[in-house]
């Protein structure tokens, strides 16, 4: 489902602010007293170990009687594996650990590239710019193997997929926005920042012109406030797709590259310089 609004004039409608109040954190698994590891769908005895009726055999060959703290933890660990087996299925392949950075990660331009490409494919336009927000991503990529839980725990908001087309001196103004208060994630232009102040910024390779008109790729949640990013606020045309979601856009795309033999790697290419001098 798409839906689209064709604006001349400033935007007077404010779209519904959709801020999200989950916060995300990473913990390392301690293996010393049971030598349990991270399991995917097919190696859950290997991983976490065997239960019955009455012990849990760890995968370190020490044994836990019912009744033990250890037995129940196994216990509810273990038994919850077949209804996360889908999401334990090990779907690609990752050649290194790619980790998200500001203002400029192998990630973070992974992300970006695949959004625009997937708006431009969607709206039949050209695609110009992307601006996403780097908390929308919520884990880094492994490097090895990929489960499913590892995209679906990396972007697990559901913001839709958006086509902008705003005018060179609104692109600029969120530029010059991210450069003073923080670089978020960019594609499609190639910034300089010195001191917090925008110094350059090109697209296409050409210095942005404030009167051209831009398609720019996007997510719901920046359309009107999100992370104080208003990048709907004057905007010339706005099409929302309901039916895509961020992870409609990066799970079949990881599902892809499998599909071709192709593992999921990237570079980054100097896209955001910064530069600090006081």
């Amino acid at each position: 489902m798409k839906r689209f609004i064709l604006l001349i004039l400033p935007m007077t409608v404010l779209l519904g602010s959709c801020k999200e109040s989950m916060t995300w954190s990473r913990v390392s698994m301690k293996t010393e007293r049971t030598g349990v590891v991270a399991s995917n769908a097919s190696n859950v005895a290997q991983a976490m170990g065997t239960i019955t009726d009455s012990i849990y055999t760890a995968p370190n060959g020490k044994v836990f009687a019912k009744g033990t703290a250890t037995y129940s933890v196994a216990k509810d660990l273990i038994g919850t594996q077949p209804a996360m087996s889908e999401l334990k299925s090990v779907i690609g392949y990752s050649t290194r650990e790619m980790r998200k950075e500001k203002p400029e990660s192998a990630l973070s331009d992974w992300f970006i590239d695949a959004l625009m490409r997937a708006a431009e494919a969607k709206s039949g336009k050209k695609v110009d710019v992307g601006i996403t927000n780097f908390g929308g991503i919520r884990v880094d990529m492994p490097g090895g193997e990929i489960l499913k839980d590892d995209i679906v725990s990396m972007f697990p908001f559901k913001n839709s997929l958006c086509y902008v087309e705003l005018a060179g001196k609104e692109v600029r103004a969120l530029l010059e926005q991210f450069a003073q208060t923080g670089w978020q994630v960019v594609g499609g232009a190639r910034c300089v920042v010195k001191d917090k102040k925008l110094v350059s910024a090109e697209i296409d390779g050409k210095p942005i012109d404030d009167n051209r008109i831009y398609g720019v790729a996007t997510i719901s949640f920046l359309l009107n406030g999100g992370d104080d990013i208003f990048v709907a606020r004057n905007a010339k045309r706005l099409e929302i797709y309901d039916d895509i979601l961020i992870i409609d856009v990066m799970l079949p795309y990881v599902l892809q590259l499998t599909a071709e033999g192709k593992p999921v790697e990237y570079e980054t290419d100097g896209r955001i310089q910064i530069i600090n001098e006081n």
